[in-house]
């Protein structure tokens, strides 16, 4: 069945359409209120909290995604230069760092101004992209921060975008 099978409509709400989404995959969540769901997906490497929350105000709906990772201080230099050569190679979203809570995240917007609706396959490409990004870079990231590499060299560690069909 394709997730477009079970699709309700193009007025859903876009956190309804996210729990679809959600159940589909058999990934654990909660719907923390109306406008708000939190789930977790096991990855290769490693757990991924994801949120996303949808704003009436801004008409947008926020995915941010984030893991744990607690360098060691005097690599957190090496860890914001891979951030941004990291996020010169993503377009739809990018990494931050949280220090304080010591967390990685991916941050993404998705703008759906006067009343536009998200499908769920656009949806389940947001939260791919993000899970994808993710995976790609954290060997990277981990490289960088504990197997004492310049972040030009722990960069290229990151798992290429493949483009076509083998």
């Amino acid at each position: 069945m394709a997730l477009s099978d079970d699709y309700i409509g193009d007025d859903a709400h876009p956190i309804d359409v996210v729990e679809d989404l959600a159940e589909a995959h058999a990934w654990e969540f909660n719907r923390v209120t109306d406008d708000q769901i939190a789930m977790v997906v096991e990855g290769q490497w490693r757990s991924y909290s994801l949120t996303l929350a949808w704003s009436d105000q801004d008409e947008m709906l926020r995915l941010i995604m984030t893991f744990e990772m607690d360098p060691p201080a005097e690599r957190l230099p090496v860890l914001y230069d891979m951030l941004n050569r990291a996020n010169d190679q993503v377009w739809s979203g990018g990494f931050v760092y949280w220090p304080e809570q010591r967390l990685m995240a991916w941050r993404y917007g998705l703008v759906l101004t006067g009343g536009q609706c998200a499908s769920i396959q656009q949806l389940d490409e947001m939260i791919g992209t993000a899970l994808m990004s993710a995976e790609r870079f954290y060997p990277a990231f981990q490289l960088g921060c504990w197997g004492n590499r310049t972040a030009a060299d722990a960069i290229q560690v990151a798992i290429a975008e493949a483009y076509g069909r083998a």
